[in-house]
């Protein structure tokens, strides 16, 4: 049987344990499949499914788990120089050696089918190398397979790291090249013309802000080499890139606002997030299916204990009052909550009886309610009983006496609540410190928050909002001051503003801070806006008397008076937070960060990064 098989077997031209580059790159499904796994490996600074500390790590909040995780992000000292590092060339290499394999040898697959996929390989190394050069600053551009000739000596292969520019001119060269070819028109799963722009958008925008606002630096960031550095000359150009890029978008019609409730704007706003069905603001998402076995565990992590499907949820992260107060009032006036108090007897004064929980946030920014769980608000249709405690009236003392607990729901003298079942509490576990809960991508299926089963809301990539917010920044960088109004106030007029808001006299750069600050929150944008602007060692600096630095909690009580008209009512008292414990501290030599000691040990061509 040996000798009978042997010449039949020999001559057999197929491999039962090898896939060849000639079937893989002429294999339209096997190239899917292969681009679904470059998607997914895409690098991300924190998203729903992983890096649940960064959402805890900066003004957006603090963290509120276990305990050990506490004290690992609240008693942040500084920020590592290698807390963003990415040096990507596994990943480079591997959409390198896609996009020579489809070139040399997908002989079977149409013409126009090659076009679209090298477009779309492309796309995900032009996103690969902004996620390097943001973090970075210029790294060496590596557009095809380094291959070893086996001789002894690689130095052949090593290459210097690129301008900072030339990193940012080449991700909008290769935007430009490929956007009217990558086709996935109507896509929201896979870049389309129109991810490709918001991308050449972002990125402009980035390197208008570098090159304006490091300059204006008492001591610019930069290395000889211009590695890091962009000379002021060239914001301009960037910016109207940026714009350029954004019109496009614009224009097109392809996308809006979501607005499908506008009766409810703030319960539209949370919509914008969880709704994908017919959702016209997300250009490009990564998607998940619970019925495909492909789900997060934010909403385990994140939900209001309250309101918790599962006992061992952990309320993971706490929206700070920073930022609940960021959210301005709707007549523009600033989102400093009025009528509270500050914990003692003398700032008791500065009391405002609310007759409901929910009234000290009364006329506000309705994307707050989108975005933060409040006192006096419901969430999966349940009330979230956020309550710390209760102020009794002291006749001895003419004051009100504070009292709390730590048992969840429990109950007060007279028989009605004391603590609430969401507290907030000044040193348990797994329940808000802050007074509020995250709501922004916290999903209201049911059993969405239990083991098992999680979530499958999408992260976005890129969304319309943030193009409207981009071009309005770019076009205010121009002066083109008019065109600047129209993107940000119709951002501003979806969550409940009046028309118009701003005008050209209250338009100003910190408006546009704040404006991104609030309506891209949570969505790992607030970092590096900052540190493009050059703001971050500034709002960051590690001083506990910077109120920037440190994170606030905002505490309600009901008060009990009997035969007073106060009560019943609810009282607000700010403090720091009880488990927040070391000033976020943004030094110079985060701007950019560390490149490891072996890798420039690999290649000396590779300069270190300022201050490391």
């Amino acid at each position: 049987f040996i000798n009978g098989c042997a010449n039949e077997w020999l001559e057999d031209p197929k491999s039962y344990t090898l896939i060849l580059p000639e079937q893989t790159w002429n294999d339209q499904k096997m190239i899917t499949s292969l681009l679904a796994n470059y998607y997914n490996r895409l690098p991300v600074h924190y998203s729903v499914e992983s890096n649940l500390s960064y959402f805890a790590s900066y003004d957006e909040g603090m963290a509120t788990g276990s305990e050990a995780f506490d004290v690992s992000v609240n008693d942040l000292k500084n920020y590592a120089y290698n807390r963003w590092t990415l040096w990507d060339y596994g990943f480079i290499r591997d959409i390198n050696l896609a996009i020579e394999g489809i070139a040399t040898y997908s002989t079977n697959l149409q013409p126009s089918v090659k076009e679209q996929l090298n477009a779309e390989f492309r796309f995900l190394r032009a996103l690969d190398y902004f996620e390097m050069v943001k973090r970075m600053g210029g790294v060496p551009l590596v557009t095809q397979q380094l291959i070893y000739d086996f001789g002894g000596d690689p130095s052949y292969l090593a290459k210097p790291r690129a301008k900072e520019e030339e990193v940012y001119e080449f991700i909008a060269s290769e935007c430009d090249a490929i956007k009217d070819k990558i086709g996935n028109e109507g896509t929201r799963d896979r870049a389309n013309k129109y991810a490709v722009l918001a991308l050449k958008c972002r990125a402009m925008l980035y390197a208008g802000s570098i090159a304006k606002y490091n300059n204006l630096m008492p001591v610019p960031i930069t290395l000889p080499g211009s590695e890091v550095g962009i000379p002021a000359s060239k914001a301009k150009g960037y910016y109207q890139a940026s714009l350029d890029a954004a019109r496009e978008i614009i224009n097109s019609g392809k996308y809006s606002l979501y607005n499908a409730n506008p009766d409810n704007k703030g319960a539209n706003f949370y919509d914008a997030y969880i709704k994908k069905a017919v959702n016209p603001e997300n250009i490009l998402v990564k998607d998940f299916s619970t019925s495909k076995g492909k789900w997060h565990n934010f909403a385990y992590h994140m939900i209001c204990r309250s309101v918790r499907e599962d006992n061992l949820s952990s309320s993971a992260c706490n929206p700070s009052l920073n930022l609940v107060e960021a959210f301005e009032y709707l007549d523009g006036t600033p989102g400093i909550l009025k009528g509270v108090g500050d914990g003692t007897v003398a700032g008791q004064a500065n009391w405002i009886f609310y007759d409901e929980l929910d009234d000290i946030f009364a006329n506000k920014d309705a994307r707050l309610y989108g975005t933060i769980v409040y006192p006096g608000t419901k969430f999966k249709g349940k009330d979230v009983e956020i309550q710390a405690g209760v102020y009794e009236w002291d006749p001895g003392t003419s004051s009100y006496k504070r009292y709390e607990s730590s048992t969840f729901g429990a109950l007060f003298t007279d028989g009605k609540l004391l603590t609430g079942n969401g507290g907030p509490m000044r040193v348990s576990q797994e329940v808000s410190n802050t007074g509020f809960y995250i709501k922004k991508f916290v999903d209201e299926a049911p059993l969405s928050s239990a083991r098992g089963v999680g979530s499958d809301v999408a992260w976005p990539k890129f969304r319309y909002n943030e193009v409207l917010l981009n071009a309005a920044e770019a076009a205010f960088e121009l002066e083109y001051i008019d065109e600047a109004l129209n993107y940000i106030n119709q951002i501003r007029e979806r969550a409940g503003f009046p028309p118009n808001s701003l005008n050209a006299s209250t338009l100003t750069f910190d408006r546009i801070v704040n404006e991104r600050r609030v309506e891209l929150c949570y969505e790992d944008h607030r970092v590096w806006d900052l540190a493009r602007w050059r703001l971050a060692h500034i709002l960051w600096d590690g001083q506990a008397s910077n109120p920037n630095a440190v994170q606030y909690a905002l505490h309600p009580y009901r008060v009990v008076h009997p035969g007073s008209p106060h009560d019943g009512k609810y009282v607000f008292d700010k403090f720091l937070a009880p488990k927040f414990i070391s000033p976020r501290f943004f030094r110079l030599g985060n701007y950019y960060s560390e490149i490891s000691q072996t890798v420039r040990d690999n290649n000396p061509l590779i300069v270190k990064n300022p201050f490391h």
